[in-house]
């Protein structure tokens, strides 16, 4: 069992109803919290692990991700963020239920028009090294799960035609997008802007971006695909344990009340600390 003292917060991100009870079915002793701006989040346990896991439904779109992202950071303060939900798949091989765990985030829609055409200039997002790695792992154990670690198209746009003039640009631009989605590029960014946080978007296929969307949706696709995609998230968590050396909450997460909090470097927080006597920090030397 995972040393209490030893916590750390993860945030785990969702647009979607389906695909918030799909991660919040997999915590255990939930609890909710309000920012003072009124964003809800449910702080969660994730059993046998040091994670605390806030679990949050922030509605569709990059623009309300990023901003709802980066208010949720800066309260939180967590070691890592994921996006987690459902896409529309890119790729013939990819099947409904199938997980897309994104190496790259394409915000697909930025360019230049000119006389001579649509100019791409996309904006791009690496998933964060060792949380790609952890997933390379965890995914060798999840048997019943198919997965592919490969880029994600994001757009404000539900794409259900694959004849289309956009699925053609997509297709042409950005050849190698398995997946396709609405709010993968403003979790990213909202990580990138608040100290480089790790982040991961993590998207289970709910249909073929063609006709038939509304068809397979009805069918439970969607439940599906956000069910596969919530095991592989915790999955994914129970591989990369915290860094260790304390969490990175703020007094708003779920362990306000006088601790040390090591942060990394030489930054220790002593925020809500009783002190009766004299602190001294020493630098380690072996630093530089």
């Amino acid at each position: 069992m995972a040393d209490p003292q030893h916590t750390a917060t993860a945030v785990v991100l969702t647009a979607l109803p389906v695909e918030y009870d799909a991660v919040r079915n997999l915590l255990t002793d939930l609890t909710e919290r309000e920012h003072p701006d009124g964003t809800r989040v449910e702080f969660g346990r994730l059993d046998g692990t040091a994670w605390h896991v806030a679990v949050a439904e922030l509605g569709e779109g990059a623009v309300n991700a990023a901003a709802l992202a980066s208010q949720i950071v800066g309260w939180l303060r967590p070691e890592v963020l994921l996006f987690v939900g459902v896409a529309g798949g890119l790729k013939d091989d990819v099947e409904i239920g199938d997980v897309v765990v994104g190496t790259k985030v394409y915000a697909f829609q930025g360019g230049k028009q000119t006389s001579d055409g649509f100019h791409a200039r996309p904006e791009v997002w690496h998933g964060s090294h060792r949380w790609v790695q952890a997933a390379r792992s965890a995914l060798r154990e999840l048997n019943d799960v198919r997965a592919h670690r490969k880029p994600i198209a994001v757009g404000d746009v539900v794409l259900a035609d694959d004849r289309s003039a956009l699925a053609d640009f997509i297709r042409r631009t950005y050849n190698d997008a398995y997946a396709i989605e609405m709010e993968g590029s403003g979790a990213a960014h909202a990580a990138l802007v608040n100290g480089s946080l790790d982040a991961l978007v993590i998207r289970g296929i709910s249909d073929h971006a063609a006709p038939g969307k509304e068809e397979a949706d009805a069918s439970g696709s969607q439940e599906l695909a956000a069910g596969q995609a919530a095991r592989v998230a915790v999955a994914v968590l129970r591989k990369q344990q915290p860094r260790g050396g304390g969490s990175r909450d703020s007094e708003e997460g779920p362990h306000a009340g006088g601790r040390a909090d090591v942060y990394g470097g030489d930054h220790i927080d002593f925020r809500n600390g009783t002190f009766h006597a004299p602190v001294t920090g020493k630098r380690d030397e072996r630093r530089g």
